[in-house]
């Protein structure tokens, strides 16, 4: 072999052993902005998007490198909950005590769409799920959902197009925060929410608003917070408990089975959660922390 031969092979070795420690892929923990106080997140691709409660700003990062900035800055008398971004690269964000919606564009974080939900106190516009054909809101305060259309191109519903969809069944309004996540059949022909207050789950039929209890054993899933649908496996947030609640559910949805708790040492108060292949993302929100002006905020991945 000559000299430069062994050179040659020489670099390759370093390179081969140099790039995994280089490269680092896919944090365990990616901070946030200090100060950002975080609720709301969803990932697609590997860009994963987190709103800020009080500023109403939105947070663009990269799950594999743990890298990112400010998208959308914050908006003077705006909140930003739970949110979810959409096939056509669409944001859009629940808007707490404001009862307002938002639509901001994922890849600039320009405003595309801004929406008055509810009508009056008391309000708290706490999560959305969009589906094929509308972006559907859940109200914590009032025995309501809020859905804003989406046409077969795509177009948004304009505010007169906004529907409040009272919820009927088995649903019962009680003290405190009450319906809190939501998400999807991919069909969108069925809802599920959670009720925090009361640790119960629904499901909602979306041209009805009927309400019915999933009968649920081995627990409840009191502080139940953002929710993440996956065929028939329900990811529940249960925010004061800092874990995830894993429940199992029965056929057409009915019922279903909590048979696992996920937890990290490392999370604070999670809020909601998304998914990236065999994990999932969770926001540390950390409600109650002294100064959380100046406190520092994460995302937390947990293995499924």
């Amino acid at each position: 072999m000559t000299a430069a031969r062994m050179l040659a092979v020489l670099a390759g070795l370093t390179l081969l052993v140099a790039a995994p420690a280089a490269a680092r892929p896919f944090p365990d923990a990616i901070p946030l902005p200090t100060g950002f106080q975080p609720e709301g997140i969803d990932i697609r691709g590997t860009s994963f998007y987190v709103g800020s409660i009080p500023t109403g700003a939105v947070y663009r990062g990269d799950v594999r490198t743990g890298t990112g900035s400010v998208l959308v800055p914050p908006q003077t008398g705006r909140n930003a909950i739970g949110l979810d971004v959409d096939a056509r690269g669409r944001i859009f964000v629940a808007g707490g005590p404001t009862g307002q919606a938002y639509v901001y564009d994922a890849e600039t974080g320009g405003s595309l769409a801004s929406y008055q939900l509810a009508a009056g106190a008391p309000t708290f516009v706490n999560d959305v799920v969009v589906t094929k054909d509308a972006a559907w809101f859940t109200e914590s305060m009032q025995a309501v959902l809020y859905r804003v259309p989406i046409g077969r191109n795509g177009r948004l519903g304009a505010q007169a197009d906004v529907e409040t969809v009272p919820l009927a069944g088995d649903f019962e309004l009680a003290a405190g925060f009450n319906v809190n996540g939501i998400d999807a059949t991919p069909s969108g022909k069925t809802l599920v929410v959670v009720q925090s207050n009361l640790g119960r789950l629904y499901t909602v039929d979306p041209d009805t608003g009927e309400a019915d209890l999933v009968e649920l054993s081995g627990g409840d899933v009191r502080f139940g917070d953002g929710i993440l649908l996956d065929g028939r496996t329900l990811y529940v947030v249960q925010n004061q408990l800092n874990r995830v609640a894993v429940v199992r559910l029965g056929h057409g949805l009915a019922s279903g089975t909590i048979v696992e708790h996920l937890t990290d040492p490392a999370l604070d108060v999670p809020t909601t959660i998304a998914e990236f292949g065999r994990w999932l993302y969770a926001v540390n929100a950390r409600f109650g922390i002294p100064d959380p002006d100046t406190e520092d905020y994460s995302v937390i991945r947990l293995e499924k």
